[in-house]
């Protein structure tokens, strides 16, 4: 049991610098970490096949994703979603996304619980640009997503809170507990126990997708008891142990260690 509890522990130390792909029953995804501390994931993804709906994993992050279909051209700002919950899966569409870390936002939009469970289109979108915050921007791409938030935030367009950032990261800050929970409502709209559970439910699914048994799981991530991790994973990845395990249901969105 050591052997195969070090095994799961080095997994979730693990932090691949490469881009990682993954291929699901119609959908097929790549993504990768960045070093830009307004950057927690750039992806890339494409859907085939007749399968019309996907599973949208919990998240406490704000996210800006691109979509093209059948010459149709779309942007959104996704908020931080408190559940899983089903998600329609446009056919023969390719995706383009920016996941932004644990206390990053756009100051001009809806944030906090005014952006939890939603998503908000963006308008007057073209083939080549879109319109952001009173400015006209060029569509970026999986190359090139770095130089595009850094203009975003040098144009104070994406802005963090550096105490939820550090936090989200661990960190004991110097304020009051009641400071903190504030703050990180007013960013994430959830709370922060939220948020780690949140993290948490992914890591275990990441584990069990990758055929570590639930025993090692509860062990390694700290779950009181296998109810406990399937109400977990039920209410935030919306699946069981037994179904990350065999993979046979329709897809998962993002799933990465944080």
């Amino acid at each position: 049991m050591q052997g195969s509890q070090s095994a799961a522990t080095a997994a979730l130390a693990a932090r691949p610098s490469q881009p990682e792909r993954m291929t699901q029953p119609g959908l097929e995804v790549e993504h990768r970490p960045s070093e830009s501390p307004y950057i927690e994931r750039v992806w890339r993804s494409r859907s085939h096949g007749d399968v019309a709906q996907m599973l949208s994993v919990a998240t406490p992050r704000v996210g800006l994703v691109f979509w093209r279909q059948q010459g149709e051209v779309g942007v959104a700002v996704t908020g931080p979603e408190s559940m899983a919950s089903p998600a329609p899966l446009p056919a023969e569409a390719t995706f383009f996304g920016v996941e932004f870390p644990v206390g990053t936002y756009l100051p001009h939009l809806p944030s906090g619980r005014q952006l939890l469970d939603r998503q908000i289109t963006i308008p007057d979108v073209s083939d080549r640009s879109f319109y952001l915050a009173g400015s006209h921007w060029q569509h970026p791409g999986f190359d090139t997503a770095e130089a595009f938030v850094r203009r975003l935030a040098r144009e104070e367009i994406v802005r963090r809170d550096r105490l939820v950032a550090d936090v989200a990261r661990g960190a004991t800050p110097d304020v009051s507990g009641r400071t903190v929970q504030r703050r990180f409502l007013a960013a994430t709209g959830v709370t922060r126990g939220s948020a780690r559970q949140m993290d948490r439910a992914r890591h275990a699914a990441i584990l069990l997708r990758d055929g570590v048994p639930s025993a090692e799981v509860l062990t390694t991530l700290g779950f009181y008891d296998n109810p406990h991790l399937h109400r977990s994973l039920r209410r935030f990845i919306g699946r069981t142990a037994a179904e990350l395990q065999t993979g046979e249901r329709e897809p998962l969105s993002l799933l990465y260690m944080t």
